[in-house]
This record gives C-alpha cells, sequence and structure tokens, in this order.
C-alpha cells in the first residue's frame, strides 16, 4: 500500500533569479542565477547532483521542448535531465519528479529547476499556443484574465456579492500581494498600490482589473533535495522536510455537467485532501503556519482559500477579505511576495 514521501525528502537549497523584464538576459542565464543561488545554499558541489528535472511550460517561446538546455546552462555532464510540462503545475511536477527519485532511492541528490522566458515573445499576456487537438475539444482558446474573469463571477453568483463587495474583496488581495512585493528585492513590481487605486483602475476583463492580474515576467527558481540522512551528514539542521506533494487533473467532467457553478476548483479540493492526508494534517486551519496561495489573478486566491478549507464555506463576505489577506497576518495569512507582485513564469509555478 501507498504510504507517500512524508518526511522522506528535505531540501538541501533553494535558489531563485530575479524577476522581471530581463531583456539582458535569456533563459541560460537566468537557469544559471537561480542554480548557483541553490547550490551555494546546499553548499554541495555541482558533480553531487545525481538527477535534474526542468519545467518550462511554453517551449515555444522558451528553451525548447527537451531539457538539455539545462544540462548546457548548467554544465551537468553524464546525468539524467527530463524536462516536464504541466501547464499552471509545470513548477510542482519537476519538484515532484526530484522529490519521487529521492524518496525511491535511485539518486542520493536531484535537481528541480523551472524557468519562463515570456518577455521575449513581444507578447502582453501569455502566448496562446495549440494545446493539441484533444485538448481543445474540451478547453477552447481563452485569454486568461477572461477564464478567471468567469471564475469571479460564479463566486459572485454564489455569495450573491453586490459588484462592490466583489471588487473590494478582491483589491484588498491585490493591495496585499504590491505590500509584499515591496517587500521582496526580487519581485518584478515593487511599488505600494492603495486599494483606493487598485479600484480606480481600467478593467480588463469584468470584474478584473489590472491590479486583479499579475504581471509577465522572465525568471527562473531552483530546488536541491536528498534524504534527511544525508543532509544531516552534510552538517544540515533544522530540515525542512516535505509532507506531501499532490496533483489533481480534471478530465474535463466539469464541462459537461450542470452541478458545478464555476465558483470554486474541483481539482484544488481534491489536491487538498489528498496532501492533508499523506501529511497527517486534519485541521489545516489550525496546524499550518505558513501559506504560499497563488494569485494569478486576485481572484484565485480567494476561491483557492476555501478551496483549502481554510476559509469558511457558505458566508456572504468571505473570510479572506477580512482575515487571510491582511498583511503579514498570523496564518493562515502569513505570505511573501506573490504572483501578482513577482510575476508569473508558468514553468516554476506551483
Amino acid at each position: 500500500m501507498a504510504s507517500g514521501i512524508k518526511d522522506k525528502v528535505a531540501i538541501l537549497g533553494m535558489g531563485c533569479s530575479h524577476f522581471g523584464e530581463r531583456w539582458d538576459v535569456g533563459s541560460e542565464q537566468l537557469m544559471v542565477e537561480a542554480f548557483n543561488e541553490a547550490l551555494k545554499d546546499a553548499d554541495i558541489g555541482r558533480s553531487e547532483i545525481g538527477a535534474a528535472w526542468l519545467g518550462s511550460a511554453l517551449d515555444q517561446a522558451n528553451v525548447g521542448n527537451s531539457a538539455i538546455p539545462l544540462s548546457t546552462a548548467l554544465r551537468m555532464q553524464g546525468i539524467p535531465v527530463t524536462r516536464v510540462e504541466n501547464m499552471c503545475a509545470t513548477g510542482t511536477e519537476a519538484l515532484r519528479g526530484a522529490c519521487y527519485a529521492v524518496a525511491a532511492g535511485a539518486v542520493d541528490i536531484a535537481l528541480a529547476l523551472g524557468v519562463e522566458k515570456l518577455k521575449d515573445t513581444g507578447y502582453g499576456g501569455l502566448p496562446v499556443p495549440t494545446k493539441g487537438t484533444l485538448s481543445d475539444l474540451w478547453m477552447p482558446y481563452c485569454s486568461s484574465p477572461a477564464g478567471f474573469a468567469q471564475l469571479a463571477s460564479g463566486y459572485q453568483a454564489r455569495y450573491r456579492l453586490s459588484r462592490e463587495e466583489l471588487k473590494r474583496s478582491l483589491a484588498h488581495v491585490s493591495w496585499k500581494s504590491h505590500q509584499n512585493g515591496a517587500r521582496s528585492p526580487k519581485a518584478h513590481l515593487r511599488r505600494p498600490v492603495s486599494i483606493e487605486t487598485i479600484l480606480a483602475a481600467p478593467i480588463i476583463a469584468e470584474p478584473l482589473g489590472v491590479f486583479d492580474c499579475c504581471g509577465v515576467s522572465d525568471g527562473a527558481a531552483c530546488a536541491i533535495v536528498t534524504t534527511p540522512d544525508i543532509a544531516r551528514g552534510l552538517g544540515k539542521r533544522d530540515l525542512v522536510t516535505v509532507k506531501a506533494l499532490q496533483i489533481s487533473a480534471s478530465s474535463g467532467r466539469e464541462s459537461g455537467i450542470s452541478e458545478w457553478d464555476g465558483s470554486c476548483v474541483p481539482n484544488t479540493r481534491l489536491a487538498a485532501r489528498a496532501a492533508y492526508r499523506e501529511a497527517g494534517i486534519t485541521d489545516p486551519r489550525r496546524e499550518l503556519t505558513q501559506l504560499e496561495v497563488h494569485d494569478c489573478f486576485s481572484i484565485t486566491e480567494l476561491v483557492t482559500m476555501e478551496d483549502l478549507g481554510l476559509s469558511e464555506p457558505e458566508v456572504r463576505l468571505p473570510m479572506s477579505w477580512t482575515v487571510n489577506s491582511t498583511l503579514m497576518a498570523p496564518c493562515p495569512a502569513r505570505r511573501t511576495a506573490d504572483s501578482s507582485a513577482l510575476g508569473t513564469p508558468s514553468g516554476l509555478r506551483a
């Protein structure tokens, strides 16, 4: 019977590049920037890494459809390298591959790296390449703002919120994100923005305004993982171990049934339950002390907090408005820089 990977993998080192409009570098330099920081944090030599996973979601605008650019850029001679892509979960897939390899005993030390170079396309948002014939049957072309605007509309209808109530709730999320981003030296957008400015911003896709939408950035992030025993043998103390890694993908069922009201993401709920079960968490609001919640759009955070079981369901004014989005508040809102301020290179995202 499967037992999961709880406490079987330790984070040995982490690193990331600066995020932003990195016209001065290519994907290779971004990878090196993140890798060097992770290698220094891990305090090991590159020859000790036994396998590597590269996350890159948009290969047409980035490194291509193989992992060879990682081998070349990082001078990883002779080890197995694998490129993974799973849309917005691409970063998680890279880390999952590295963690599973270590947990299985296939390698002692593994590397996961995500990179995306989006600004060179000259396109204002995410590129819209074909997703393949079968995928297009279920998920026709739709811009990201338009898709998440539909989620906001479903959320508004479910809770019978007025437009003003919804906009203020979204604005509070965006305000918090930019406040946190201003404190992060590697964020793309580092200027605090007032709630009044956010509310007055032009609409991109009703009801989402400019500040409800994350920026498109260039960037890279890297993690080096090993077993707890090896980490301790390398002199590491106060280990950070992986408690759970779960992904849930939709079969497209939601598009063909009427029971889904468009106000939540069912697969987030499935993945959350599986992760809590793997980690042995029974009361996430009490047991979790820090969160990193994806906020590609402000509505994403509101919905995700409920889908993770961290906000009370069926309330008129969502908890995210009153508690979860308070700047650096106790759990469940303690946050670092968010996608709204850091930017959102797809290959890095969880």
